[in-house]
């Protein structure tokens, strides 16, 4: 069962892999670099400071912070523990697949996929009340991790367990802001 289920991995990562089109190569090489999204944080952070008073806002700033780091040690932790290679790294597979950049830690699972659905979480959790919209900027982590298997440094699995980890830390997050900093930042208004 366990074979089958990386073999699909392996096979599924393949065929999205080589779907790709090289007059597209320079877009997916930009989606997939955080720094890109850089002005969308901004944009995160500006809405946060626009939608509430300013000490729960830079609260909510603070508590997404924390999240990114905690998911990236938890994500630091686990790639060491499991110790997958990426698919570019794997020799059975490397000469199947298009390879645009060549990351060489380990794989399982995505530190892209994991923060850019853990933040976004966040973020939806925090301004769905106050922007009906909000749910919109799930286009982010999805574009962001579907550029991990175009750019051939992830596989269909990494992305799936990435984008659950980052969602339910996110839940998690949320839950520890309203039951211990919503109470705190109560007691400080007249």
């Amino acid at each position: 069962m366990w074979e089958r289920l990386l073999q699909w991995d392996r096979d599924t990562f393949i065929y999205l892999n080589n779907l790709g089109i090289e007059d597209y190569d320079s877009f997916w090489s930009l989606v997939t670099h955080t720094t890109t999204w850089i002005p969308l944080y901004v944009l995160f952070f500006i809405l946060l400071l626009l939608k509430y008073p300013r000490k729960e806002a830079i609260s909510m700033i603070l508590m997404t912070l924390l999240l990114f780091g905690f998911v990236m040690g938890f994500m630091e932790l686990t790639k060491s523990f499991i110790g997958r290679l990426r698919p570019n790294n794997n020799e059975e597979i490397s000469a199947l697949i298009r390879v645009l950049i060549s990351p060489t830690d380990y794989s399982f699972f995505s530190g892209h996929a994991a923060n850019s659905f853990a933040i976004t979480t966040l973020i939806v959790l925090f301004l769905r009340k106050k922007l009906r919209w909000v749910y919109i900027f799930y286009l982010w982590p999805f574009l962001f991790s579907l550029s991990r298997i175009y750019v051939g440094v992830h596989y269909p699995s990494d992305l799936i367990v990435g984008a659950l980890v980052g969602i339910l830390m996110a839940i998690s997050f949320n839950k520890i802001f309203r039951k211990f900093i919503i109470p705190y930042l109560a007691l400080d208004r007249p």
